[in-house]
Formats: structure tokens, C-alpha cells, sequence
């Protein structure tokens, strides 16, 4: 197979349901006959990324071009651009209940500003899914909703910069939740809880261990729920590295250097099992989460001689890992509902250990275990107040004493809350005080 970086185009739905389900070339919107509008990039054949006032013009023009389309202004970065999330059905849902009732995925686009490809992937894939008349991919849309952060980092974009206008790296904010783009996806995760969150990304290669087109990687956190892990796992291993070398790119593990000649394992260099960067963050909040990383330099003489080669080809294997994702979502269905339904049910139980350490390779040591923890953590007022802000986004459920607040370990995130409250947790927003008896409370926050 021709890899599609040799032949650059609107590609046709963007998604797995092009194979699997039959469906045609975006064209015009019936309402208004004008032809379906393009990025910067594709009409550049991929010369240069599409620009922040195009970016606007594009989603722009898809959301009055097509009822499947919603739009909405989610933060604002530090240097005053917004931040916005797409929202797509048939019909586009109007509020976040009618997304919590079905399947629901989220991309997240180019949290590094210097990593532009996956950016340029999802605004293709929200034109046509807006715009995609076949039948299938409109029943996709009834059953599944898709939502979207097409520049989850508007800032470093701007400046090509991996952080944001701070040089805060966002993919380490998803516990902390320090800047105003992880504290924007935070809200959307806990409004809407997204049953997949897929995370778009790239990477620069060393050569000869660690250089094919796209990496993947699920969730390795060892707090993740068993069935959000099986089925991030095979969204990874089953679904979107098929996709992958079925265009004609080569595929590998996030972070595992590999030897050239028998594929096996040299060393770990990435993805462990940190709670605050998203794919884990996902993880731990009851979704399927999954990176996708695309390779950034050029390896061929073609691609040097060429960049505009290199960035199709960066675009196009994004967009083949994104044809496995949508497959997934379609198969799996009942599945990754189940799995992602008994992990947040699961948090009421308020049974089992909660892990601050380890991950799914690599066992966590004793003292990075609460095997009985707390059934909840006393925060006095003044800490509460200083915290209060990143409970809410997170969605974590307390309830109030006369000197302050309880967080009751039996909720859906359960196993969030020693991670953010446990002076033992790498990455904890404040030291609170654990409790070992505690009174069964329904409801909170209040």
C-alpha cells in the first residue's frame, strides 16, 4: 500500500468507519451549497500548519455548515486565546447529560505546541464527520458522540513551543491542574466523563531503537480499573496499530526502545505510570485512555529534500492511528461502556488498594501501597479554600464539618482522591488528614 503521505487530500471521513463502514468524500452542506471548508494545511498540500485566525475560520464555517456541529469556548489561555471544544452528534448534543447517556470520545489535540500534526488531524476529522453523508457514519453519530479540543495548548502553538505561555508542560498538569488548559480539560472530563479519551501527540526519534512512524501507549497506572485497561490495551495493540501498517507505516510501544533486528525490548525510556499525565489521569477517572505518538524527523532522503512530505506524512499516519481509534469505538461499544460503567461504580464499594507508585510493567513497591486506606481525608478550612478550586474541577464529592470538609473515599473517584490529598502521593495538592472511621454519607458537597 501507498503510504497516504505520498498522496495528500481530503481524506475521507478521516476515520476507521472508512473501512468499515462504507463511507464517501465529504462534500458540499446541502443547506448551503458551498463547498466543505479546508485547513491551511491541506490547501498548503501541507507547506505549513494552519494558523490560529484559519483554525477559527475553519470551525467557523463547519459549525454553520452542518447541524451535527456545536462549538463552545471552554478557558482562556494566559495570553487571552481561547480555548474551545467541538462537540459532534447527530444532532450535535446540547447539554453534557445527553453525552453522559451514551458513548463518548474525546480527542485532545496537541497538548505540546510544538507537535502540530495531531492538531491538523483532528480539525480535519471534525470537517468530515460534520459533513460525511453516508448512512453509516450518521448512525455512528446517533449512538456515539464525538467531542473535540482541536488546540488543547493555543499559546505554545503560537510560539512552537512545547509548554504553555508559562513553559508549563500541560501533559503534567492533569493532577494539579495549575494552568488554565489542564484546569479547561479537567471540566470537560468531569461534565461530560468521556468513555474514551484519546491523546495526540509526537515524538523525535533516536536512531537505530526508537524510530517507526507511530507509538502507542495506554494507560500504565496500576490504579486503573481492569476493564478500562483491557480495553485500552486493545484499542492500542488490536485496533490502532492494524490501522497503522495497513497504510503502510510502521508501529511500536511509547518508550520502549527496541532492538532493530529482533524487535525486542532494549530499554524503557517514557511512560510510566504518573497520575498527572493524561493518559494515566484517564485511567484513574474510569475512561479508556490512550497516546498516540507520531514521528517528527525525517528519515528519508525524500522527506529532508522535502518538508512538506514529511509534515503530510506526520498528518497522514496520525490519521491512520485515528481510523484504528474510530473502529474500536464502533466494535467495542458495549464493551468499553461496560468497563468504563463498573470502574466508576466501583469507587462506592470503597474497597482495595489505592497504588502511589508502580504500573502495569513495573510492581509497585510496598511503601507505594495504601493496601487500607483511610475511608476519607479531614481538610481544615484554610486548606480547603486553598484546594477547593481543583476538587471541583475534578469532580471530586466532600461534605462539610463545623472546622472545614471530609472527602469520603466512597465516590467514582475514588482513587483520585488519596492521589491528590495523601502525603504520600508524588504529586499531591495539600497533606490532609486521614481518617479510619468514618460515618456512611449519601451525597456531598453541601
Amino acid at each position: 500500500m501507498i503510504p497516504r503521505s505520498h498522496r495528500l487530500a481530503v481524506v475521507p471521513l478521516a476515520i476507521g468507519l472508512t473501512a468499515t463502514l462504507g463511507a464517501t468524500p465529504p462534500t458540499a452542506p446541502a443547506a448551503t451549497g458551498t463547498p466543505a471548508p479546508r485547513t491551511g494545511f491541506e490547501t498548503s498540500h501541507g507547506a505549513r500548519w494552519t494558523g490560529q485566525a484559519e483554525e477559527q475560520d475553519f470551525l467557523t464555517a463547519v459549525d454553520r455548515g452542518s447541524v451535527r456541529v456545536r462549538i463552545d469556548r471552554i478557558g482562556t489561555t494566559g495570553q487571552g486565546r481561547p480555548l474551545r471544544l467541538v462537540r459532534i452528534g447527530a444532532p450535535a448534543p446540547e447539554r453534557p447529560a445527553e453525552v453522559r447517556r451514551g458513548n463518548s470520545v474525546l480527542l485532545i489535540c496537541s497538548q505540546h505546541g510544538d507537535e502540530p500534526s495531531g492538531r491538523e488531524a483532528c480539525l480535519t476529522t471534525v470537517r468530515d464527520l460534520a459533513y460525511a453523508k453516508d448512512r453509516a457514519t450518521r448512525r455512528f453519530l446517533e449512538r456515539t458522540t464525538v467531542l473535540v479540543v482541536p488546540t488543547a495548548n493555543p499559546d505554545g502553538r503560537a510560539a512552537d513551543t512545547r509548554g504553555n505561555a508559562d513553559g508549563v508542560d500541560i501533559n503534567r498538569d492533569h493532577i494539579a491542574l495549575e494552568t488554565a488548559e489542564g484546569s479547561a480539560m479537567a471540566e470537560v472530563i468531569r461534565d461530560y466523563r468521556p468513555d474514551t479519551i484519546y491523546d495526540l501527540h509526537e515524538y523525535g526519534p533516536t536512531a537505530p531503537y526508537y524510530m517507526k512512524d507511530v507509538l502507542s501507549l495506554w494507560p500504565r497506572n496500576l490504579n486503573t480499573a481492569h476493564g478500562v485497561h483491557r480495553e485500552a490495551a486493545a484499542l492500542s495493540e488490536d485496533f490502532v496499530r492494524p490501522a497503522v501498517h495497513r497504510a503502510g507505516f510502521s508501529t511500536g510501544v511509547y518508550g520502549i526502545w527496541t532492538d532493530p533486528e529482533t524487535g525486542d525490548p532494549v530499554k524503557q525510556v517514557a511512560g510510566d505510570g504518573q497520575e498527572r499525565i493524561l493518559r494515566n489521569t484517564a485511567g484513574i477517572k474510569g475512561s479508556v485512555g490512550l497516546l498516540v505518538e507520531t514521528r517528527v524527523d525525517a528519515l528519508t532522503d525524500a522527506e529532508r529534500a522535502d518538508p512538506a512530505l514529511n509534515n503530510r506524512r506526520r498528518v497522514d499516519s496520525q490519521l491512520a492511528a485515528l481510523d484504528g481509534a474510530f473502529t474500536f469505538l464502533d466494535r467495542h461499544r458495549t464493551r468499553i461502556e461496560t468497563a468504563t460503567t463498573a470502574a466508576r461504580l466501583t469507587g462506592y464499594t470503597d474497597r482495595g488498594p489505592v497504588y502511589l507508585g508502580g504500573a502495569d510493567n513495573e510492581p509497585a513497591t510496598e511503601a507505594q501501597i495504601l493496601s487500607d486506606p483511610p475511608c476519607a481525608y479531614r481538610l481544615k478550612e484554610g486548606q480547603f479554600a486553598q484546594v477547593r478550586d481543583e476538587l471541583v474541577r475534578h469532580g471530586v464529592v466532600w461534605r462539610r464539618e463545623r472546622d472545614g470538609v471530609v472527602v469520603p473515599l466512597r465516590q467514582p473517584l475514588r482513587k483520585l482522591v488519596p492521589l491528590l490529598l495523601d502525603r504520600r502521593a508524588g504529586y499531591h495538592l495539600t497533606v490532609a488528614t486521614p481518617l479510619n472511621v468514618c460515618r456512611r454519607v449519601v451525597g456531598g458537597n453541601g
